[in-house]
């Protein structure tokens, strides 16, 4: 018997009888919102035939494309209120100003220009590398979400150079959205040697408002505060990337986790969009006099490069992302 039944059964007061209706009606609306929110605050992951569309709370977050040029990419990618934060080009037509330039400079990537000698970084049909999709090796949706995908990356002439399995993992910190991208280097029966350059290694494009030479706010800030161009080629555990799209400042912040190869990695990031995490290219961002960033897996080793991708709005104090790297650093990998 329920408990106002119960109760009416007595001679029970009105003001008691007022009492419990209104603790019934309270009580349904609020399991009947927390069980829209709980369904619809989730995250839902659909195969299509170009590779997967990720969405969050019934709204599209981004598409992981298993083949774009040369490579995998993810694209788009939608900040708050589903604003664009990478370039629309090759992918698409020019967007606001966007450049026709660095046709390799695909959304978000992971890739590197020299690896055994060959140039993956670019897009070369005769002299380049390409990295294939092999398979979806895991893909799982609901409060959290994870896509892990095998590739193999193949010279010009077909051999494989090596294998690599990133797995991406989408979940929120505090409000924010984020993909924890993490890649594992897998060599074949022979050494893999990624070796030093700029050109490298997991990359976006931001949007063209964004970009610092757009001159409409954009800004790069590191973890020591170093903006614009004085971060480019610094080592970093974190570097910033905010600036307008249409109304609203918002921005994407990636952060190197401690236990990553190189950390705190280099930063190939540029005043016009470029935005790469490199820790190979030290001749190129630290100097001639430096050891050589070069380094080689052996057989049977691995070697593993972690990153969080944070998505925010406001500017790097606003969206506090020294704060997240501190909560990032803890996640044990």
């Amino acid at each position: 018997m329920e408990l106002t039944s119960w109760f009416h059964s007595f001679n029970t007061p009105p003001e008691i009888k007022d009492m419990l209706r209104m603790i019934r009606m309270l009580t349904l609306l609020l399991v009947t919102a927390c069980a829209s929110t709980c369904l619809a605050q989730t995250y839902e992951i659909v195969q299509e035939d170009d590779g997967l569309t990720v969405h969050y709370d019934g709204k599209l977050l981004t598409r992981y494309l298993t083949k774009s040029g040369t490579k995998p990419i993810l694209y788009p990618l939608l900040g708050p209120d589903g604003l664009p934060l990478t370039r629309r080009y090759p992918i698409e037509s020019l967007g606001d100003h966007e450049r026709d330039d660095h046709i390799h400079h695909r959304s978000m990537w992971f890739t590197h220009g020299k690896v055994n000698g060959t140039d993956f970084w670019l897009e070369s049909d005769e002299k380049g590398g390409k990295i294939i999709h092999e398979e979806f090796e895991k893909v799982t949706d609901g409060e959290t979400a994870q896509i892990v995908a095998l590739n193999r990356w193949e010279d010009p002439e077909g051999n494989v150079v090596c294998r690599d399995r990133r797995s991406l993992t989408f979940g929120q910190d505090e409000g924010q959205q984020y993909i924890d991208y993490d890649v594992t280097i897998i060599p074949g029966d022979k050494p893999v040697t990624f070796g030093d350059t700029k050109e490298g290694t997991f990359g976006m494009r931001v949007a063209g408002t964004m970009k610092v030479d757009a001159k409409l706010g954009g800004t790069i800030v590191n973890d020591k505060g170093t903006k614009n161009k004085d971060a480019w080629g610094k080592q970093s555990a974190w570097v910033d990337y905010y600036g307008p799209v249409k109304d609203k400042t918002v921005g994407v912040a990636i952060l190197n986790h401690p236990s990553s190869y190189g950390y705190p990695t280099y930063w190939h990031v540029r005043t016009y969009g470029l935005f790469a995490a490199n820790p190979f290219g030290v001749h190129d961002f630290a100097g001639k006099d430096k050891p050589a960033g070069d380094h080689t897996i052996e057989p049977g080793e691995e070697l593993n490069l972690r990153y969080r991708v944070l998505i925010h709005e406001g500017t790097t104090e606003e969206a506090d992302i020294a704060g997240a790297f501190a909560r990032y650093e803890k996640v044990k990998k």
